[in-house]
């Protein structure tokens, strides 16, 4: 039988404060599209990461692989927006 520890208190309010720092700080301005795209990149290369390779060396290396490459398509359309 596996046993779960449960997080403390301390750890879960910690967590809480420092999700709602990241979120207070994003209302600050529009992200760019290259802002928008690593975040987007590093969430969908996780997942498929994960689901190919199945272990957190496949996660890890796949949300990094997509960060670059969502923020490489962002400048991209950052870049074109710019021209009109």
């Amino acid at each position: 039988m596996t046993s779960y520890r449960t997080p403390s208190i301390r750890a879960l309010t910690v967590a809480a404060a420092l999700v709602a720092a990241f979120a207070l700080g994003g209302c600050a301005h529009h992200p760019s599209n290259a802002q928008i795209g690593t975040g987007v990149g590093a969430v969908a290369g996780g997942l498929v990461g994960n689901a190919v390779f199945g272990s957190t060396l496949g996660t890890v290396g796949g949300a990094a692989a997509g960060a670059l490459i969502g923020n490489e398509v962002g400048k991209d359309n950052d870049r074109r927006y710019r021209r009109r």
